[in-house]
């Protein structure tokens, strides 16, 4: 169990997320400090894929956009990407991570050691589960609000 969780509040109810700074500190630390400024509160679920993953974190909800901070250095792990593990979505330059990211619905391993793995669903799977699919869905998923809560 992670010191420090993220809560994605969805009008379905709450998304809790432990977080792995063991991992990914650098990603740890800019999706804390993005929550704290209520950079994710609004922001939708634009790309929906049964049995692959669920992303957000663009504000534009178009998968194009980003903050206005410095894209990540990677931080690569041995960490599987399964069911609800929490990675960042980058564009093929590995280095280039910045706000959006992706929960796992299945085994993705084949996304092992290419993409930063940050944490994992502790609980509200389910609400994972039902988003709006699509590429973008019709009526996305939307984060009401974001929060960090310590253990």
């Amino acid at each position: 169990m992670a010191d420090e969780k993220l809560v994605l509040t969805l009008e379905s109810g709450d998304v809790v997320i432990g977080l792995r700074p063991d991992l990914a500190p650098g990603h740890v630390e800019r999706i804390k400090e993005l929550v704290g400024e209520g950079f994710y509160d609004g922001v939708k679920f634009h790309r929906v894929i049964p049995g692959f993953m669920a992303q957000g974190g663009c504000p534009q909800g178009t998968g194009m956009g980003g903050s206005s901070k410095p894209d990540l250095k990677a931080e690569f792990s041995d960490a599987a990407h399964v069911r609800g593990v929490c990675s960042m979505a980058r564009t093929s330059y590995p280095h280039s991570a910045n706000s959006q990211f992706f929960i796992c619905f299945d085994d993705a391993r084949f996304l092992d050691k290419q993409y930063t793995v940050w944490g994992a669903v502790e609980s509200g799977m389910e609400l994972v589960d039902a988003l709006p699919k699509g590429e973008p869905p019709a009526k996305p998923g939307v984060i009401l609000k974001a929060s960090i809560v310590s253990a």
